[in-house]
């Protein structure tokens, strides 16, 4: 999914950009938001409770082998249909925004980004296989900064995804949004780092 170099490179661009801010970046990259198990099911079933109408209408054939017919494109559609990229490419672009930013919710919750000591940290969020990124900030930052900054900054971030440019994608993601803490949270004398640096990679 990413090389140890390119783990390594964002690793260290979030520690640079924390020397200047005393809010917290937590870059997490999933491989899914979500699995859908149960998207090949429903149009296997789909096709299959279609199936028998052409079959009764334009042919002789039994009702046990409709029956049959039917279970076997059931079958066949529901195996064939597993397939991920076939899988992902039937849900819809909304059922798939809406289960990236669930996920990136639960990630904002589980790597302690509301834990810190002044509600700064922000979390930077990209799902492969929806092709969702998603940045989340605490109330810290959210009350200081509007969310067209942060649609801007996901927004070159997706583009130079596209491009084949990930890791240079998300390392300028990673500066501008420190650039954003870093004039709405100064670093402080007594500050520390409260969260690991290290890339999160979920498969």
């Amino acid at each position: 999914m990413i090389s140890a170099d390119d783990q390594a490179r964002l690793a260290h661009a979030i520690s640079d950009v924390e020397d200047d801010t005393s809010g917290e970046v937590v870059l997490v990259i999933a491989e899914r938001a979500a699995y859908y198990r149960g998207v090949p099911l429903l149009w296997a079933l789909l096709a299959a409770l279609v199936t028998p109408w052409p079959l009764i209408w334009l042919t002789s054939i039994s009702t046990s082998r409709i029956f049959l017919i039917q279970l076997g494109v059931a079958l066949a559609l529901s195996l064939l249909l597993s397939w991920p990229k076939l899988r992902y490419a039937l849900v819809p672009r909304s059922i798939k925004r809406a289960r990236g930013h669930e996920a990136a919710s639960r990630e904002f919750l589980r790597r302690g980004l509301t834990r810190t000591r002044e509600k700064t940290g922000v979390l930077i969020y990209l799902a492969l296989a929806e092709h969702h990124a998603e940045i989340l900030a605490d109330t810290g930052i959210t009350d200081r900064v509007h969310a067209g900054v942060w649609a801007d900054i996901v927004a070159d971030l997706t583009g130079a995804i596209r491009d084949g440019r990930m890791t240079d994608g998300l390392i300028e993601a990673i500066r501008r949004t420190g650039a954003i803490l870093a004039e709405h949270a100064p670093p402080r004398l007594d500050d520390v780092d409260e969260l690991p640096n290290k890339v999160v990679i979920l498969p």
